[in-house]
């Protein structure tokens, strides 16, 4: 009996220290200054026009202005006890956890509104204890600070929906509406996205988004916001999306918004809440015009069922992002291709040997025997490879005309005649963050690599030997205008600038009518849209499609392939080509031909396009570029020699 008074006794000392704990701690937060969230609801996006771009200025909507549909929804399903408590729901917490540790799984959160609002006020979501105090006590502060109304007023205008932020971009975004105007079914809808934006996607997963929002009404129902009949009514109205009535052909502005967010994320110098800086307004590289071309003409071109695409135009002397898709489809696939995927890049990787083999001797004229051929390598085993359509010369060809057929026999013998860690080094110091491996097949790019970083190694290419970074964001301001970040770019030279020029020179006979003769150049099915002069290169696997090219002031690459890794075609190859040229030629329209200046140690000579000889002047020629001395000096074949190299 004396042990159980104890223990009731030191029960309600607990009880007591912790209700003036928390006392304590209301009328401290009373006592401070008031937090300023009116209009810190998170990011402010411009374009380089300093524009808000996606029809998104983050305008704050006042709780007037919201449709008391969602006002209800949100809090039925979210915090039923929002009006009631101080911010925690303790009862909740307590039935929470007992469920919790019964089921073994965490599978009932207990945050309330508020709660959620104060996560919603910071720039990330760390997970460290140290995060947890500063959220709970910035929630004790808005409860003592604010109004319920204006609580639920700031956590509709911050909340995610989707990669949405706020209900008034929402309502926009999903029905083409305004906050205001939102119906039951539409509101339900949208309430039951934030709980898993991923899976409760009505766009992406339809039938799980349904599921949420039954769940939603009936929780309406049993906290008395609506009857039994206007639950029927609201699941049988058929919603009509307003991503499904374009086609979603606009949302790919959204892949550019995620890369923006994600280069965010990297910056060390932003605060760590928006309380710090009232929200943040970030211009960024996004060339409103850029990325019209680039939609419109991927939408034209890129028609097979189920396929994907990515695509980046840059400008490569200063690394700035100007337009950017990442799939398809953004509402039924937010994964950004063109960021976070690797894949093969094919022959796109041969740019980058022949700029080595110029380096080590090579010149636009050196020949390889263009024919079926077995290689046998060090390690004892064979290797094979073809060329497209087994189409071969059966003879020498130049350097030139191996780029104008992208052809593989002669890659590979220069690989393995330079030595397969020279293009490994060759890639490295272009930028390639990825750990390639020494194999004959690297000369055919056999490795997978993002086309971010494909893209900033071409700019090494496009701006005559510069490593530069591609980049998204130009500045970071908070809300005031105070400059919280501001990027410098730092360009290294890394390449030589007449080496570069003449690679580029030979990167324009993959559409040059005088290499036409057993094969046609790559590109040659496009030259009749070109007005202009490009170095292009393209490259095709088994299960991808590429596509780089640029002059002085682009630099557009593109992928197309499915994620499922099925077999690409014929038809799909053209069709990228047919969309790089559109979006290249409809950004650079009306705007003049900018090539490179031919450098004062470089040489122009006409000769025979397929062997490199001097022109004879009788049969076809062209004019062929080549550092000083290099130059062939007579009508005779270069001998072909790979002393490293057994061919059976």
């Amino acid at each position: 009996m004396k042990k159980m008074k104890k223990f009731f006794i030191i029960l309600a000392v607990i009880i007591l220290v912790f209700i003036l704990f928390y006392f304590g701690l209301y009328v401290y937060a009373k006592l401070s200054p008031g937090l300023p969230i009116n209009g810190a609801n998170g990011y402010h996006l411009y374009d380089s026009e300093e524009l808000a771009f996606n029809g998104d200025d983050n305008e704050w909507v006042k709780l007037d202005n919201i449709s008391k549909n969602i006002r209800n929804a949100t809090v039925s399903i979210e915090d039923k006890n929002f009006y009631k408590h101080l911010g925690f729901d303790y009862l909740r917490i307590i039935k929470a956890l007992m469920i919790n540790v019964k089921s073994g799984a965490n599978k009932q959160g207990a945050s309330t509104i508020t709660q959620q609002y104060s996560k919603n006020l910071f720039l990330d979501f760390d997970k460290t204890w140290s995060r947890k105090l500063k959220e709970a006590w910035i929630t004790i502060r808005l409860e003592t600070h604010y109004s319920k109304d204006e609580i639920l007023e700031g956590y509709l205008n911050t909340i995610n929906y989707g990669g949405i932020f706020g209900i008034e971009n929402a309502a926009k975004y999903y029905f083409d509406k305004k906050a205001s105007e939102l119906s039951l079914a539409e509101a339900s809808m949208l309430a039951g996205i934030p709980k898993n934006p991923s899976r409760y996607s009505p766009i992406t997963h339809p039938k799980e988004a349904k599921e949420r929002q039954k769940l939603i009404l009936a929780s309406m129902v049993d906290n008395g916001y609506i009857t039994e009949k206007e639950m029927k009514r609201a699941l049988n109205e058929e919603l009509n999306y307003a991503q499904e009535k374009d086609d979603n052909k606009s949302s790919m502005i959204m892949y550019y918004q995620d890369a923006v967010m994600k280069e965010l994320e990297k910056i060390d110098s932003i605060p760590t809440s928006f309380l710090e800086t009232g929200g943040l307004k970030i211009y960024t590289n996004l060339d409103s015009n850029a990325q019209k071309v680039l939609e419109e003409n991927i939408n034209k071109n890129i028609k097979s069922e189920n396929i994907q695409s990515a695509a980046i135009m840059m400008d490569p002397n200063t690394g700035k992002v100007l337009a950017l898709t990442g799939g398809m489809n953004y509402s039924k696939s937010q994964f950004n291709r063109a960021l976070s995927e690797n894949r093969q890049v094919g022959s796109t990787i041969k740019p980058f040997l022949y700029y080595s083999a110029l380096e080590n001797g090579f010149t636009p004229s050196t020949t390889f025997t263009s024919e079926k051929t077995n290689f046998s390598l060090d390690n004892g085993k064979t290797y094979s490879p073809k060329n497209y359509n087994d189409e071969y010369a059966k003879g020498p060809i130049s350097m030139a005309t191996a780029l104008a057929y992208s052809d593989n026999i002669y890659a590979v013998k220069t690989h393995l005649f330079l030595g397969q860690n020279s293009l490994v080094n060759m890639l490295k110091r272009v930028g390639i963050s990825k750990n390639v491996k020494e194999l004959p097949a690297l000369a055919l790019g056999a490795e997978e690599i993002s086309l971010i970083d494909m893209m900033g190694a071409y700019s090494t290419l496009a701006n005559e030997g510069n490593k530069i970074k591609p980049h998204f964001i130009s500045k970071v301001t908070d809300i005031e205008g105070n400059i919280l970040y501001e990027y410098k770019p730092k360009p290294e030279n890394i390449l030589n600038k007449s080496t570069v020029y003449v690679l580029n020179e030979l990167l324009t006979s993959t559409y040059a009518k005088e290499f036409i003769d057993y094969n046609y150049p790559t590109c040659y099915g496009i030259s009749s849209k070109m007005t202009k002069k490009y170095a292009i290169k393209t490259g095709t696997t088994d299960t991808d499609n590429l596509i780089f090219g640029y002059n002085k002031d682009i630099l557009v690459g593109m992928w197309t392939g499915y994620d499922n890794n099925k077999n690409v075609n014929g038809a799909d190859s053209s069709n990228i080509k047919n969309a790089w040229i559109d979006t290249i030629e409809g950004y650079l329209k009306d705007k003049k031909d900018n090539w490179y200046k031919t450098p004062s140690n470089v040489v122009g000579v006409a000769v025979n396009p397929l062997d490199g000889t001097l022109s004879n002047g009788k049969d076809i020629s062209r004019i062929q570029y080549y550092i000083k001395g290099t130059e062939p000096s007579s009508n005779k074949s270069l001998d072909e020699s790979i002393p490293t190299v057994k061919m059976e």
